[in-house]
């Protein structure tokens, strides 16, 4: 008889507040290459994004457990569909990668200028993808 473990595809991040480069802490810019650009970061109470022209990296921080950080670093390059849904405060970013693992990054209270931003990081994604 064989099993089959089951493993989630997909994983969820909610952002609220932009970060611009100045403000993240420093262990969110040492994966950052110094070829790369930093194009912004988004926080909430717990996890941080930074988005710079070749890669998203994600802190995924626990502290009801036992305190860990997961680091997600994520080559534009490995996305092979994306898109970007715009909801009344609310921008969800979705990915499809090569391995086949998915990924959802939701920004939340987002007025019209913020969305703006958003749309400006995606369509650099896309551009990194495309090449």
């Amino acid at each position: 008889m064989a099993y089959i473990k089951f493993k989630e595809l997909s994983k969820y991040f909610d952002f609220k507040i932009e970060v611009y480069e100045d403000k993240l802490p420093d262990y969110a810019k040492e994966y950052v290459e110094p070829n790369e650009k930093i194009l912004i970061g988004y926080k909430n109470n717990k996890d941080y994004a930074v988005f710079t022209n070749k890669k998203m990296i994600l802190f995924d921080r626990d502290v009801f457990a036992a305190y860990y950080k997961k680091i997600h670093i994520i080559p534009y390059i490995s996305i092979s569909t994306s898109a970007i849904n715009f909801k009344p405060r609310k921008v969800e970013l979705l990915f499809s990668f090569d391995s086949g693992y998915q990924l959802h990054v939701n920004f939340i209270d987002m007025n019209h200028d913020k969305k703006e931003v958003i749309k400006k990081i995606y369509k650099e994604i896309m551009k990194a993808k495309i090449g």
